[in-house]
């Protein structure tokens, strides 16, 4: 189980560097009016596992916070992560 929450850590980890990167990249793009990356891409990441990631990606490349939807997904992500790492930390402790 030990090893299973390491795994999970490190996953989520990996997938909040890749969503953090994503987003400072799509911004760099947005501002050279170059192609852009779906914004399906950047959610998907943001909610599957780079909740983290995409959430400070917003906030520091000031990068999709006027779209609402990016804000409901990435709470939404960052909680069922969260969740899932208590959930995993209270059984392997209690």
């Amino acid at each position: 189980m030990k090893a299973l929450f390491i795994c999970l850590i490190a996953l989520f980890s990996l997938l909040s560097l890749i969503a953090f990167c994503i987003y400072g990249a799509d911004k760099a793009k947005a501002k050279k009016g170059a192609w852009r990356i779906p914004e399906k891409v950047l959610l998907s990441l943001s909610f599957f596992g780079g909740g983290l990631g995409g959430f400070l990606g917003m906030f520091l490349f000031r990068h999709k916070t006027n779209h609402f939807y990016f804000w409901v997904i990435n709470i939404l992500g960052l909680i069922w992560q969260a969740g899932i790492i208590i959930f995993i930390a209270y059984k392997l402790y209690i």
